[in-house]
């Protein structure tokens, strides 16, 4: 599919600092409400069920918009990258809301599973292409600064999305968490269509390879069904869950052939040849998987190893967030002043193993202030890795590539983030028995059990944690460590 711009990239006059602030908020505001639909329905999900009277399919609430995002990040990219990024936002916020539309009428459970794809579907256009806008603005040098600042968005949504959607919920109507993104979404709609007027241009007449966009979009859809299934739904010997591993790994190897063969595949060679884009794609893909996968497993831990209050929990895991909030601050502050800015993910992917080797060391034995100083000291480190990661692969590609570069980091890091997850999964509610049964959210929540017994499948998640950073950490240490421009 030929697409021919009537222009290619023209200089424009640079942008001064008041502008620059007046689209990043715009965006943000954006890539807000794309985060913050992420948690806000978690503690609706019980009413959603009763309501609809559907329980069994509840947890496709959650998975249709996380698999629906993974799956189309990189295609808004690419498409960014012929057609403008002003456009593609435009439809990445409308579809968002109509999804939204879709939820708050559903009148059962289909349709508002149907919905939150759709949701999922804008939502995985937004986030990506907030950072390759930002690396439109301004120059690689700048922009840990900029990218430092979608930090505090995300953490502002991880603390006030389950807080609102539970007052919604219960004072309220359960609606109203997706009611709400009708008018923020259109202020962030007009936001957009308005400031993004001023942004540089630099979209080139480019090929659009549709057979290897559906191929990577498929292996990475079958292979995050098999991570998400695998050991819960399903046995992970099952016909069903190798299935989907065997069915993943031929498009996975369909695409590799279509990259060798397309006259312009959908990743360009160009940009896969660089061995620093390989080496930051692998600790992205480490760093923020782990994020994603403590995110979800630290308040199962607290609660069942340490016996803390569910308000103990979510006081330690907001220390882990705020800290690697605190860690992007520093990271955006450190990488514009310092020459041999390789050193600061390297710092980081230490502080993360050292975090994961102290709470593997005595998984039992820890009491909440050691607790949040580990978590405060890993977030830290880990915090980095999300500006660096981005400004790192934004300055070794070309400005017309910066969105199908940024989409394939941001869904490679959710790619890893589901297989993390999934491993995570694997060791902690497979890890140990009940009456020879593997363990599920269900058996542990009405079991019975000391923390010491579930203390060492804990310690060997974390030990896998440790390596998975490990791998990152190796990653980053073959980083060509180019100038900033």
């Amino acid at each position: 599919m030929a697409v021919k711009l009537p222009e290619t990239s023209q200089p424009a006059a640079p942008l001064d600092h008041a502008a620059i602030r007046a689209i990043v908020c715009g965006i943000l505001l954006a890539a807000f409400l794309s985060a913050l639909e992420q948690t806000i329905v978690a503690p609706a999900l019980p009413t959603m069920g009763r309501a609809l009277r559907d329980a069994e399919n509840l947890s496709w609430v959650v998975t249709a918009y996380l698999l629906a995002a993974t799956a189309v990040t990189p295609l808004f990219g690419k498409l960014s990258d012929i057609h403008g990024r002003r456009i593609m936002m435009l439809i990445a916020i409308a579809i968002f809301i109509a999804g939204s539309l879709v939820c708050a009428l559903a009148p059962n459970m289909a349709v508002l599973i149907a919905g939150r794809a759709m949701q999922g579907i804008g939502g995985g256009g937004i986030l990506p292409l907030t950072h390759t806008i930002i690396g439109d603005l301004v120059s690689p040098r700048e922009r840990p600064r900029y990218q430092s600042y979608t930090a505090i968005m995300f953490m502002a949504a991880s603390i006030v999305g389950p807080l609102l959607g539970g007052i919604l919920t219960d004072y309220v109507h359960w609606t109203l968490i997706f009611w709400i993104n009708l008018p923020l979404g259109i202020l962030a709609l007009v936001l957009t269509d308005r400031f993004l007027r001023r942004l540089p241009r630099n979209d080139r007449p480019h090929k659009l390879d549709v057979l290897g966009g559906a191929l990577m979009v498929g292996a990475a859809l079958m292979l995050m069904l098999a991570m998400s299934w695998g050991g819960t739904r399903f046995p992970w010997a099952s016909p069903a869950i190798l299935g989907l591993l065997a069915g993943s790994a031929l498009m996975w190897l369909g695409f590799a052939w279509r990259l060798a063969r397309a006259p312009e595949p959908f990743i360009p060679l160009s940009v896969l040849r660089e061995r620093t884009v390989t080496a930051v794609v692998i600790a992205g893909c480490c760093s923020v998987g782990v994020v994603i996968g403590l995110s979800v497993y630290l308040p199962l831990y607290l609660e069942l190893v340490l016996g803390l209050s569910p308000t103990g929990s979510g006081i330690a895991l907001i220390v882990f967030l705020a800290a690697a909030t605190g860690g992007s601050f520093i990271a955006g502050r450190l990488m514009t002043s310092m020459t041999h800015y390789k050193r600061v993910p390297l710092a980081g992917m230490v502080l993360g193993i050292l975090m994961l080797a102290g709470m593997a060391a005595k998984p039992a034995g820890l009491s909440l202030l050691e607790v949040g100083l580990l978590l405060a000291v890993g977030g830290v480190g880990l915090g980095v890795m999300y500006p660096v990661t981005t400004t790192i692969i934004q300055n070794v590609v070309q400005p017309h590539q910066l969105g199908i570069a940024t989409g394939a980091l941001n869904f490679f890091r959710l790619l890893g983030g589901a297989i993390i997850v999934a491993a995570f999964g694997a060791i902690v509610l497979g890890g140990a028995g009940v009456a020879g049964q593997a363990l599920t959210l269900e058996i542990l929540s009405g079991a019975q059990r000391s923390g010491t017994d579930l203390a060492e499948p804990f310690r060997l998640a974390f030990i896998a944690g440790a390596v998975f950073l490990a791998v990152g950490l190796a990653a980053v240490m073959v980083i060509e460590e180019r100038p900033l421009r």
